[in-house]
């Protein structure tokens, strides 16, 4: 096997890695109901950062020293963060687990919650304006056909886990 294929390969999947890894640490840190909650919460955020009509006040307020695309993230992460502890609120389902117990379906929650992330990277948030994903992403998470698709696959994955 040639190194450098795998190198380009890892360079051109590095975001999706690094985006699965830091949700699969936060799944071992904080457990199945957190993760859960997070991608509930990234649903909520989705509904209401669409219409959130004060993008272009705060960018007035802040005097254009952030970009559009940095002030909708932040608008959104706030969004996600909130709606992610209303969630964790509401659920009902208790789970109290070791970090690697029920590590598959850890896995598999980490996994959900980085479609999302990165299908949202490519048609809701400007993501693809400060950061590239990578090619093998692009070719999964770009066409505005799939969006539907991958907005729908965490939710079967949920019914299915739980």
């Amino acid at each position: 096997m040639d190194v450098s294929a795998v190198i380009s390969f890892l360079q051109s999947t590095l975001v999706p890695l690094l985006v699965f890894g830091a949700l699969l640490l936060y799944t071992l840190v904080r457990g199945r109901r957190a993760i859960t909650s997070l991608i509930l919460g990234l649903y909520f955020a989705l509904l209401i950062s669409l219409k959130f009509p004060y993008y272009q006040k705060i960018h007035d307020l802040l005097g254009g020293a952030l970009s559009d695309t940095v002030i909708s993230m932040v608008v959104f992460a706030i969004f996600t963060a909130i709606f992610s502890l209303l969630m964790d609120r509401l659920l009902f389902y208790r789970i109290d687990e070791a970090a690697f117990a029920g590590f598959g379906k850890k896995i598999l929650l980490a996994l959900f919650a980085t479609i999302l992330v990165l299908a949202y990277s490519y048609h809701v948030l400007p993501i693809t304006n400060l950061i590239d994903p990578g090619l093998q992403a692009g070719f999964l998470f770009a066409p505005p056909e799939y969006f539907f698709w991958w907005l729908i696959l965490p939710l079967i994955g949920l019914f299915f886990l739980y």
